[in-house]
């Protein structure tokens, strides 16, 4: 439906699925087991060769330069096959566009004229909304110059940047900012890589900093504002891979009752079967139609678009998790087993969910915008 309504994002969801169904389809199972496992150093490597990790980054910062509907396109058709590497692309592109948002272009220019795609990443809490944090960094100045102090949980990508954009509190200051550190500082001490319930190649570490150097990322204060700003966009970004989990949910359980057969017949003639695959079908479409709409109404400054970017979000992310639940069913006793997909979405689906911040205090925070 995104494309149907921009022909010109067709290249973007032709190179998406080829790559999807190429890199990451095959070894989906193998890649789950990180980070148990080996990690999909290749995949990630070939990602940053076809430019999905820079896609909304402008062209003078070294980026395509595309709007937020090739960057759903891209996210759906990749978490069809496994939503790890979606979700490494979403925490990126959400600390692109806080850095966008600060007018930090020479930051990002340095980060995409990197050789690897470690080195391009820049690492973000993309679980949480800062303001919803219980303890914050604090950030010491002197003489002009920033030392950050402090634990911040759940750092994505953190063990596998170069670079992490955090935000702290500067002493003496109620509103937060954001700032720059190197990870690979002495100073900064990083666990082993989180074990989550879902994205299992998509890593998060918890990180300790004891005086460590850094830079402010645009003015000191408009943290939240910069925040508040990029998330409008993005909800809409994390739709687009709920989304891509429930086609991919669909597919592998229409396969399975064509093939399936018990009682002479095969399951997908039974009505029972059929009126759940028509019941997750219904509900791609409507998922489909409502982020389409939300990317047109963003990329044309609609009135209140940024409500109708996270109500799409809320509610993507929703059916997305009963649709999975759905997805096992349909698949009786293999539906829990690793040889197929389906357990495996429905943890991705419930992680997809945590994108930007709790469900219960995003929902709060709908509701403030709304009556503002």
């Amino acid at each position: 439906m995104i494309v149907s309504m921009n022909e010109e994002l067709k290249s973007f969801q032709d190179l998406a699925e080829n790559y999807a169904t190429k890199e990451l389809a095959p070894k989906r199972e193998e890649n789950d087991k990180y980070p148990f496992g080996l990690f999909f150093s290749s995949a990630l490597a070939k990602a940053h060769e076809l430019g999905f990790l820079s896609v909304t980054l402008p062209e003078e910062a070294g980026g395509i330069g595309q709007d937020i509907g090739a960057l759903c396109v891209i996210l759906s058709c990749i978490s069809t096959a496994d939503g790890s590497l979606a979700g490494i692309i979403f925490a990126n592109s959400l600390a692109q566009e806080v850095a966008i948002k600060a007018g930090e272009t020479a930051l990002l220019a340095e980060l995409a004229s990197a050789a690897t795609a470690e080195g391009s990443l820049l690492a973000f809490p993309a679980y949480v909304n800062p303001l919803d944090m219980d303890s914050f960094i604090f950030a010491k100045k002197k003489d002009n110059h920033y030392f950050l102090t402090g634990k911040l949980d759940y750092l994505t990508l953190g063990g596998l940047s170069s670079k992490a954009l955090i935000p702290a509190k500067i002493q003496g200051q109620e509103d937060y900012s954001f700032f720059v550190i190197n990870l690979s500082s002495a100073q900064v001490i990083k666990s082993e890589p989180i074990f989550s319930l879902g994205f299992h190649a998509c890593p998060s570490v918890d990180i300790s900093l004891n005086n460590v150097a850094a830079a402010l990322i645009g003015e000191e204060g408009k943290g939240a504002l910069y925040f508040e700003d990029a998330a409008d966009r993005m909800h809409v970004a994390s739709a687009a891979i709920s989304m891509g989990i429930m086609k991919g949910s669909f597919d592998e359980a229409l396969n399975y009752a064509k093939e399936r057969f018990q009682g002479g017949r095969q399951i997908i003639n039974w009505s029972e079967v059929k009126m759940l695959l028509a019941n997750i079908a219904i509900k791609i479409k409507n998922a489909d139609i409502t982020i389409a709409g939300v990317c047109r109404a963003i990329e044309s400054n609609y009135p209140d678009w940024s409500l109708y970017s996270r109500a799409a979000a809320l509610q993507v992310q929703e059916m997305a998790c009963d649709v999975t639940i759905d997805g096992v069913q349909l698949l009786g006793g293999n539906g829990y087993m690793k040889d197929y997909g389906q357990e495996k979405r429905l943890r991705d689906a419930k992680q997809a969910q945590a994108l930007l911040g709790l469900v219960p205090m995003e929902k709060i925070r709908f509701m403030k915008k709304l009556t503002e």
